[in-house]
C-alpha cells in the first residue's frame, strides 16, 4: 500500500527546496507552527485537506501536484520487502492479513485525528 502522506510530504519538501523556502516560512504562510510543519513533513502527523489547500496556495501550485506519485516510485513497506523473503504460501497470506489490519488501524486513527483537528477549526470560528 502506498503511503500517500509520505508522498505528499516528500513533494512539499521538494517544492520548498525548489523555491528556496524554509519550514518556518511555510508555517507562517499557512498559519501554524514550525513544529506542526516538521511533524507533517516527517510523517508523524497527517496532512488534512484544509492544510493541503493552504500549503498548495502558499507554494503556488495545484493540490494535485502535491499528491502526484513520482515516476518510478517503488513500495518500501517493510512487510512487502520481508514478504519477498518468505517462501511458504501460508506465511505470505498471514503477512498480508497483518499488513491489512495495520493499515486499517492506522487509517482509523488518522481519520479520528483529522476529525478532531477539523472540528477544532469549526469550534474556533
Amino acid at each position: 500500500m502506498i503511503d500517500m502522506n509520505r508522498i505528499i510530504s516528500n513533494n512539499i519538501s521538494d517544492y520548498l527546496k525548489k523555491q528556496n523556502k524554509k519550514q518556518t516560512d511555510m508555517a507562517d504562510g499557512i498559519g501554524t507552527t514550525k513544529q506542526t510543519v516538521n511533524k507533517m513533513l516527517n510523517g508523524s502527523r497527517m496532512i488534512n485537506a484544509v492544510e493541503l489547500r493552504k500549503i498548495a496556495d502558499f507554494l503556488g501550485v495545484k493540490m494535485d501536484e502535491l499528491t502526484r506519485i513520482p515516476d518510478g516510485f517503488q513500495e518500501e513497506s517493510v512487510v512487502h520487502v520481508f514478504m519477498g523473503k518468505v517462501t511458504s504460501r501460508q506465511a505470505k497470506e498471514a503477512l498480508l492479513i497483518a499488513d491489512k489490519l495495520s493499515d486499517m488501524i492506522l487509517f482509523h486513527r488518522r481519520v479520528r485525528e483529522n476529525g478532531t483537528v477539523m472540528m477544532q477549526a469549526w469550534e474556533d470560528d
